[in-house]
């Protein structure tokens, strides 16, 4: 199954591959110490660090995994006609009049804080497909919400 990322965020997995990577040597020296204290059947430090070296191989293959079957989004092809995928879209909360402009992307690159929402969310689910000035009914945990999109960019 591929994973759809930005050339953005395909750099950012690229840099933590590279700096878990990094780690690996400072691990491999903690057990060599560890072992040399002698019985590893009583030494917590060379447990924790085998545990830590194995977290460590875990999420090096995981983001390898997920690096191999990434596909980059041309953002050239983007077009604001409806809500989709990299769209940065404005919308208005109708019983609050609240608003927020969220960008739509990948499971991986989901980050609350920078308003980039993963597509696979209620609200981007939701907004998916619709056009500027379009009011659509959103069904969140809390309930029902309804949204205006206000507009949609790349």
């Amino acid at each position: 199954m591929a994973t759809y990322l930005t050339q953005e965020g395909y750099d950012k997995k690229m840099k933590e591959l590279a700096e878990l990577e990094a780690q690996r040597p400072a691990i491999k020296n903690a057990i060599a110490e560890a072992r040399d204290k002698g019985d590893l059947s009583e030494n917590a430090e060379y447990d924790a660090a085998k545990e830590a070296q194995g977290m460590l191989e875990m999420k090096i293959a995981k983001i390898k995994e997920l690096i191999a079957s990434a596909r980059i989004i041309d953002d050239s092809h983007l077009n604001t006609d409806v809500v989709a995928l990299l769209n940065k879209v404005t919308i208005k909360n109708v019983a609050t009049g609240a608003v927020v402009t969220y960008t739509i992307v990948s499971e991986d690159e989901a980050n609350f804080r920078e308003f980039k929402l993963a597509s696979s969310t209620p609200i981007a689910k939701g907004l998916m497909g619709h056009k500027k000035g379009d009011v659509v009914d959103v069904m969140v945990p809390a309930g029902k919400i309804t949204f205006e999109i206000l507009n949609i960019e790349i």
